[in-house]
C-alpha cells in the first residue's frame, strides 16, 4: 500500500531534481538556479540552502571521508563542491561543445563511482552524453547520442544501471561490471507513452520508481518492466524521486508552465511499503584525486 502524496513545505522550485537520501539527510537541487538544498527533518520547515552556484547544478553525491563536501554535476562538467560553495573542477568536457550544454542528473553507484549526464539547453537531439568518474578522479565519456539523460539509477548491489532518455520516452537497463564500471549492451526496460521518464530510484526489491514528467504521476515498475502502481500528484511535472527508508520523496517543477498552479514546484512525500537504501557516497583515491585536482587547476 502507498499513502497519498502530500506537500507540507512552503517552497516552490523552478526545476527541482537530483533528490537523494544520504542516510541522515535529504538533499536536492533547483537545477537552473544552481542551488543545493536540504530538507529539514521537520516536515513543514522550509528547505535550507547549502550552496548557491553561478552555474546550473544537476545533482550531487557525498564525497566519502570529507563531511560537507560533494561531488557535483554542475555547469559544463564535474567538480568538488566544498562547504564554502567553492568548486574544484575535475573536468569540463562540455566546454567546447558545438551547442551550449549543461550537466543534468547524476548519482554515485554502490562501488563509489559517480555518473553524470549532459544535455543541451535546447534539448538538441543526440547532443547529450553520460560520463563516469572513476576512483582516481578521471572523467570518462561512457555513452553519447542521448538527448535528455535522466537517472542514472542503480540497483542496491550495483549490478544494473537504469538510464532514461527523456526526450525519447524510454528507460534502458545496462549490466555494470563491478571492477571496471564498463556497461553491457542496453536493454529496453520501459517506454512511456503518455509522458517523459525523468528521475528514478530503485527499491530493495529491484523495482524502479519513475517520475513521469507532464503526467502528474510517479510509477513503480517491477524488474520485468510491469507497471505495479501509479501515484498521482496535483503537480503536473514530477521530476525526481528518492526513497528514504519507507518514505518516497518527489520533486516537481514549475519551469515551462505558462500558468503554474499552487502545487507545481512543491516537494511531496508519500509513505510506501517497500523501502529504499541511502544514496552511496563517491569514493575517490586521495592521492590520485590530489593529482587530478592539480592537473585541472
Amino acid at each position: 500500500m502507498t499513502a497519498e502524496p502530500r506537500a507540507a513545505r512552503p517552497d516552490r522550485l523552478e526545476l527541482g531534481e537530483g533528490i537523494r537520501w544520504t542516510g541522515t539527510d535529504i538533499v536536492l537541487v533547483d537545477i537552473l538556479a544552481g542551488r543545493l538544498l536540504s530538507a529539514p527533518h521537520e516536515p513543514t520547515a522550509p528547505l535550507r540552502t547549502l550552496a548557491q552556484l553561478p552555474v546550473p547544478l544537476g545533482a550531487v553525491a557525498p564525497l566519502a571521508g570529507h563531511t560537507g563536501t560533494w561531488i557535483a554535476a554542475a555547469g559544463t562538467g564535474i567538480a568538488l563542491l566544498h562547504t564554502d560553495g567553492t568548486l574544484d573542477w575535475l573536468a569540463r568536457p562540455e566546454d567546447d561543445a558545438p551547442t551550449p550544454m549543461r550537466m543534468n542528473d547524476a548519482v554515485a553507484d554502490p562501488f563509489g563511482r559517480f555518473w553524470a549526464g549532459s544535455m543541451s539547453y535546447d534539448a538538441d537531439e543526440d547532443a547529450g552524453s553520460l560520463y563516469r568518474v572513476d576512483h582516481d578522479g578521471t572523467v570518462v565519456q561512457v555513452l553519447d547520442g542521448i538527448t535528455v539523460p535522466n537517472g542514472p539509477a542503480f540497483t542496491p548491489d550495483g549490478a544494473l544501471m537504469y538510464l532514461a532518455d527523456s526526450a525519447r520516452r524510454v528507460v534502458r537497463r545496462y549490466a555494470v561490471d563491478p571492477v571496471t564500471g564498463d556497461l553491457g549492451a542496453p536493454e529496453e526496460f520501459v517506454t512511456i507513452g503518455d509522458g517523459s521518464p525523468d528521475g528514478m530510484a530503485v527499491d530493495v526489491e529491484g523495482a524502479v520508481w519513475i517520475a513521469v514528467w507532464g503526467t502528474g504521476t510517479v510509477r513503480r515498475h517491477l524488474p520485468d518492466g510491469t507497471l505495479d502502481r501509479t501515484l498521482r500528484l496535483p503537480a503536473r511535472q514530477p521530476a525526481g524521486v528518492c526513497l528514504a527508508d519507507d518514505v518516497l520523496h518527489i520533486t516537481t517543477a514549475r519551469v515551462g508552465l505558462t500558468a503554474p498552479g499552487d502545487d507545481d514546484g512543491a516537494l511531496y512525500t508519500a509513505r510506501v511499503d517497500v523501502p529504499g537504501t541511502p544514496t552511496p557516497a563517491c569514493r575517490l583515491d586521495p592521492v590520485r584525486l590530489a593529482s587530478a585536482l592539480r592537473d585541472s587547476a
